[in-house]
């Protein structure tokens, strides 16, 4: 229950508000809830978990407006009015905005030319490849559109939350530049209709000679170019309304010129217009130099020389030298548009692919070869301006068939995006598709090959070729283009910088950052500036057929990604994956995929190359700086079913020798403020693993889950935060526990995941266990060795942890020493090798130090070693240390008693009055029960007369016989109690082989030293620390290194 003067909380509110699937929180007062008494069994769960009828009122009160990326134009209240009035439908919101879209600029100035250079065949291949792409393209978008509530940001929303940040930042960013090239090519395409079909009078620079009338023609669409970019970067930047009203006057346009097109082609078919293309041979002429079709024409007294007679020759005299192919071929003329019953479809369904700067020709009329065309540059010839073949047509007429994504980027506005989006965008693609494949029959059917092969209409006096067609009026094409390639543009220059800001918004890509801000109101200015530049680079471009490949790359790879969403998603089943849409199925997903990339490559094979370059680029980038993003996507998903499927490829048990690689858990020490007590050895770990195989790094607090759960969250926030850091690539455990000798044996069994476990174990050694607040933190230690043992895993045991290096820094000298004591499976060989690949530790040398006894051959053990290392592909020094026989020292008598007496002394401070009266009576026991326990051990480490490393159930037999008859003058009346025999044997060996390896290895960078196990009996625990202790006494950095027993390194390939 409330209590008075608390402040009411919306149930639910709970859950943060990023997770939670509501985007508006419906306020609902807590006290209503609970003073139903039926409900009163829940109402401590009430916070986190909301009632139904209040989840409800959540779902009912959602509206998806868009965050972010609304016009922000009108007042707030104003807006709210909107939301709740009566939303677009599918006509208006959906299928009118593709459609005017995708009918363009290419429908009007290069439709004509496609269906004159590729023959009607060909020209229907390329649109039904173009449209079956967009169409598949469409159905996969409609059944990701459906699945779910898709909140404005349209396609690229869609596609980053169903592949993930980095493929969503990588197609958004495609799909942005898409759009900005769209954008210079619309206005490309309106100042070609200006200047070559409005006003050619207009242009500023005039080519000098006739050969230069392309280059001036470029400069021409540069200045005006520029110029129309900032006018409608100026319309954008005051108001977008504006944009958005002037829409369907545009939209109006190109239904108007398409509706004239069909009554045009009807017109033909009893009236074909008037209008007359010249010939000379088979060679098309161009009309603007002059009227009359003809060499000569009747004047008062005879004939005389007409204008086109004065463009191929000097004079009209009768010495005049005249072009070759001038004389000897006639003039003739042909009807330009024949009309739709003229039979000349038959005529146009081939081929005609020509070079640059070739003769338009008309096949079948006579023409009689010259050996040299000398002036082919200067007469009024109507020539190819670019080289023709079909991959460069498909280039150039895929950005007519894009657009259909107008509808999802409007998906915000829509009444019910999930029924419009996918109606409204597939009958879009219907229409346009039959409007352009009945145009290119019907181009064919009525109109010339050489007209329709003249690109800018040089023959029909430059008038539009479309334009002659239609009816009533060549104006109403010219007029209507350019206002819808117009308002295509600003539409462009309007959506581009939307996308921007969404996808900088967003967060994934850290440099976009400041493109996400804009205007008070909400208009993405910063997104607007850069969307001008990248479209002036277009615009410098200055050739429409060279700036229409590049959109059609990146519109290409947006579709490619749309259509592997969807595939990914229904092959994946994940069980959010259930469209509305419901005729949609993978392969035609996957068939979708292929003709985009299909058709990357035969538009242009380097432009292909070069998207998928900057969409890799911006995929690494993203991924290696970018935000963690978890929006439940696809590729995280593949990811898991990928993992899944390897896990249960793996074969469960051991991996072979040559596979072998130390799969390590990493044992933390945590202090009281969760934070890692070691953080060297994290450092250690990477130089060790080198970012290969499995890193589990593992810690235990002690207690129970249900009390620490907070404060495992925070240290285990800490790991990843220490993770990070070092650069260690793994994964982090954390366990709470009742004791962390449970906790650490738990790790040990369980960490890690079928055959993906650790095969080796890494730990700090435990510098406090002689400290008096910590008496028993050996006993863990040692517990956790045979943990190790017990478990076939490899131990690692840093002692000195804090003086190992951090990654930056580096050895430029200095040695590796191994000191190879006993066999147990060959990792010491492979440590120093896996340390020598990371950059500390690259430039130490590798040593290998064995011991000799006084019976071995050490110079043929040398031999031997080094044959062995050669045959392993290591390359180290080695060296064989002779351990002469001696006596035990008054030293080691000493140091073993004193250890005895000090693990006594411990127990007697555990002890409590009872167990204090036990143990006296048990002392005898103990000391007989000692005698028998050294005789039954399998592997003891060393004897007073002889330092021997590897021991046989005989050899083990006679020292023990020698040792009981062994008496050691000078000690007897030292102490009334003697020291167990077996502790100074132990402690003879660790003081020897201690006082060799500081001889040897002392300036070493780092030890590796072969660990001794821990005694059978767990009384002598203490006094093995106290062993290892000395073993290493004086040495800086020191790994001590127990194998798992089997062979981790052979000679074998």
């Amino acid at each position: 229950m409330r209590r008075p003067g608390s402040p009411s909380v919306a149930a639910g509110d709970g859950t943060p508000r990023e997770n939670s699937p509501f985007i508006h929180g419906v306020e609902v007062d807590r006290e209503s809830l609970f003073e139903r008494k039926n409900m009163a069994l829940f109402e401590e769960e009430m916070d986190s978990n909301p009632m139904v009828s209040s989840l409800l009122n959540k779902l009912a009160n959602y509206t998806n407006l868009s965050q972010g990326v609304v016009e922000h134009e009108e007042a707030e209240d104003s807006r709210r009015r909107e939301a709740k009035g009566p939303r677009m439908g599918t006509f208006i919101g959906v299928y009118l905005p593709c459609l005017q879209n995708i009918l363009g600029v290419i429908l009007f100035l290069r439709l004509t030319w496609i269906v004159g250079a590729a023959g009607v065949l060909e020209s229907l291949l390329i649109v039904s490849m173009c449209c079956t792409c967009t169409m598949l393209t469409a159905i996969s978008m409609s059944a990701i559109a459906t699945n779910g509530v898709v909140p404005a940001g349209g396609s690229y929303y869609m596609i980053s939350r169903s592949l993930g940040p980095e493929f969503g930042g990588a197609v958004g960013l495609c799909f942005y530049l898409g759009t900005t090239f769209a954008g210079a090519m619309y206005i490309l395409g309106t100042i070609e209709i200006f200047l070559t079909y409005i006003s050619p009078s207009a242009a500023i620079i005039q080519a000098e000679a006739a050969d230069g009338e392309a280059a001036a023609m470029l400069h021409n669409m540069r200045v005006y170019g520029t110029c129309t970019l900032a006018l409608m970067a100026m319309v954008v930047f005051v108001g977008v309304k504006y944009v958005n009203k002037l829409a369907l006057v545009f939209l109006a346009c190109v239904v108007l010129s398409i509706l004239a097109i069909y009554a045009g082609v009807i017109k033909t078919a009893f009236d074909p217009p008037d209008i007359s293309v010249c010939l000379l041979g088979n060679r098309t002429l161009s009309r603007r130099g002059f009227d009359v079709c003809a060499k000569v024409q009747a004047a008062n007294n005879g004939s005389m020389a007409t204008a086109l007679w004065g463009l191929f020759c000097n004079s009209s005299t009768a010495s005049t030298s005249c072009d070759q192919y001038f004389l000897q071929n006639n003039v003739t003329e042909i009807q330009g548009i024949p009309g739709v019953a003229s039979g000349v479809l038959l005529d146009n369904l081939w081929s005609a692919y020509a070079d640059k700067g070739a003769f338009v020709e008309k096949k079948g009329l006579p023409s009689v070869a010259v050996p040299e065309d000398s002036g082919a540059g200067g007469p009024p010839y109507v020539l190819t301006d670019i080289a023709t073949c079909f991959t460069l047509l498909v280039g150039i007429y895929f950005p007519s068939v894009t657009g259909i994504m107008a509808g999802s980027n409007r998906s915000g506005d829509l009444k019910d995006a999930q029924k419009s989006i996918p109606m409204g965008t597939i009958l879009a693609i219907v229409t346009t598709s039959f409007i352009y494949l009945s145009c290119i029959v019907l181009f064919g059917a009525c109109i010339e090959g050489v007209v329709l092969r003249d690109k800018f209409g040089e023959a029909l006096q430059g008038s539009l070729v479309i334009g002659a067609l239609a009816w009533p009026s060549p104006w109403v094409i010219v007029i209507g283009s350019f206002f819808s390639t117009c308002g295509a543009g600003l539409q462009s220059l309007t959506g581009a910088p939307r996308l921007l800001q969404a996808i900088a918004r967003d967060g994934i890509v850290p440099f976009l950052q400041v493109f996400g801000h804009g205007k008070a109101n909400g208009e993405p200015t910063w997104a607007l500036l850069l969307t001008a530049l990248i479209c002036e680079t277009g615009i410098l471009i200055a050739s429409l057929d060279s700036v229409a490949p590049i959109l059609s790359m990146f519109f290409l790879m947006c579709y490619m990604f749309v259509n592997l969403a969807c595939a990914l998603q229904t092959l994946l089943r994940t069980p959010n994956w259930r469209p509305r849409f419901k005729y949609y199925h993978w392969t035609l997903s996957f068939l979708g995929m292929s003709l985009c990339f299909a058709l990357m490559f035969i538009c242009s094979w380097y432009y292909a190359l070069v998207a998928m370059l900057i969409a890799g680029c911006i995929y690494k980038y993203i991924e290696y700086r970018g935000a963690e993003k978890e929006w439940g996507d696809g590729i995280r998903g593949l990811s898991l079913n990928a993992a899944r499927y390897a896990l249960l490829r793996v074969e469960h048990g051991p991996p072979h020798t040559k596979n072998w690689r130390p799969q390590v858990l990493v044992m933390l020490n945590l202090d009281a403020e969760q934070s890692v007590k070691h953080p060297r050895l994290l450092s250690f770990t990477s130089q060790l693993k080198a970012g290969k195989g499995l890193t589990i790094v593992g810690s235990v607090l002690e207690g129970t889950f249900l009390d620490k759960h907070t404060e495992a969250q925070q240290a285990e926030e800490n790991i990843r935060a220490l993770m990070c850091t070092e650069k260690t690539k793994g994964f982090c455990q954390l366990v709470v526990s009742s004791s962390l000798r449970d906790g650490m044996s738990h790790l040990i069994q369980s960490a890690g995941l079928g055959a993906l476990k650790h095969n080796t174990v890494l730990m700090a050694w435990p510098q406090s266990w002689k400290r008096e607040d910590s008496p028993f933190s050996w006993k863990n230690f040692v517990d956790t060795v045979r943990d190790t043992t017990a478990a076939h895993q490899a131990l690692l045991v840093a002692k000195n942890v804090d003086l190992f290096p951090q990654n930056q820094e580096r050895f430029s000298d200095g040695n590796i020493d191994v000191w190879w004591i006993v066999h147990d499976g060959g990792l010491l060989m492979l440590l120093p090798f896996l340390l020598r690949q990371h950059k500390v530790w690259r430039k130490c040398r590798m040593r290998i130090f064995t011991v000799a006894q006084v019976d071995d051959n050490s110079i043929q053990m040398k031999k031997d070693l080094q044959m062995f290392l050669y045959h392993l592909r290591i390359s180290a020094e080695v060296e064989v240390v002779e351990m002469v026989e001696n006596d035990i020292s008054a030293f080691t008598y000493e140091k073993t008693l004193v250890m005895e007496q000090r693990s006594q002394m411990l127990k007697q401070m555990q002890l409590s009055k009872t167990e204090r009266e036990r143990e006296a009576q048990l002392i005898h026991d103990r000391h007989t029960a000692s005698h028998s326990a050294a005789a039954a051990r399998t592997q003891a480490p060393s004897t007073p007369d002889r330092v021997q490393m590897t021991w046989t159930k005989e050899k083990l037999i006679a020292e023990k016989h020698r040792n009981k008859d062994a008496a050691v003058s000078g000690f007897k009346d030292l102490f009334s109690l003697k020291p167990n025999q077996s502790n100074v044997r132990r402690m003879h060996t660790a003081v020897k082989l201690n006082g060799v390896i500081l001889d040897k290895s002392q300036d070493a960078q780092l030890v590796l030293l072969n660990m001794p196990g821990p005694p059978k009996n767990r009384q002598g625990d203490e006094n093995y620390m106290e062993f290892l202790e000395v073993l290493t006494e004086g040495l800086n950095r020191v790994l001590l290194v127990r194998g798992s027993g089997r062979e981790v390194v052979t000679i074998y390939s």
